[in-house]
């Protein structure tokens, strides 16, 4: 395997472990045992993890190498409310002809199916940096997602009014149930956030037992 396939692979590999929501917040990420896991070397795996600190995914501090970001309630505000920012500026950038894309065939479990919706919002923007960084906050939000099925009822139907909404609905109303989808987890913030740590501790718990 050349050693492009073989940084692709395990950098696609680590990421899709850190969006799982998976790993303690704040944990060390240790290259030895990623390249272990994922059958590398320790070369692929640092550089997965440089490039995964760039895309602010991963910590890097001085002298005690590379972290999970911490999680914290006014940091999830934050990026709540970014993303809410976003989303506004994308429907806002609609161009006035019908998009070509639907959110009929969005995936079963919620945390896929809104960030699929909220890909769809910035494709159709006219300004693809609405996209890029719609898709950025969404990999940022992916394991608070995770735990909003647990924090939180009625999230499917939420998933499904803005849906919806893009199909049919005026931008207007899309932007209106989007500023209420945020609000929401805002106010949430402080039970998303327990709830993030609790499947964690669960989860490594049940692994002991």
């Amino acid at each position: 395997m050349n050693s492009g396939v073989t940084a692709d692979r395990v950098y696609d590999a680590l990421k899709r472990r850190l969006l799982s929501g998976t790993l303690m917040p704040g944990e060390r990420l240790e290259p030895a045992r990623f390249a272990e896991q994922l059958a590398s070397s320790t070369t692929p795996v640092r550089d997965a993890l440089n490039r995964l600190a760039g895309e602010r995914l991963v910590e890097m501090r001085a002298s005690d190498g590379f972290h999970l970001p911490l999680v914290t309630e006014a940091h999830l505000r934050d990026l709540y409310g970014w993303n809410a920012a976003l989303l506004q500026l994308a429907t806002q950038s609609w161009p006035h002809e019908p998009s070509p894309h639907r959110a009929n065939g969005l995936a079963a479990d919620a945390p896929s199916a809104v960030t699929m919706l909220f890909a769809l919002i910035g494709m159709r923007s006219s300004n693809p940096e609405h996209g890029a960084q719609i898709a950025s906050c969404s990999d940022r939000l992916a394991a608070a997602r995770v735990a909003e099925s647990r924090a939180l009822t009625g999230v499917e139907a939420e998933i499904r009014a803005m849906a919806v909404a893009f199909d049919h609905g005026s931008p207007a109303d899309l932007r209106k149930l989007v500023r209420g989808y945020h609000r929401r987890r805002i106010a949430a913030a402080p039970d998303i956030v327990r709830a993030r740590y609790q499947a964690i501790v669960n989860n490594r718990s049940a692994s002991d037992l």
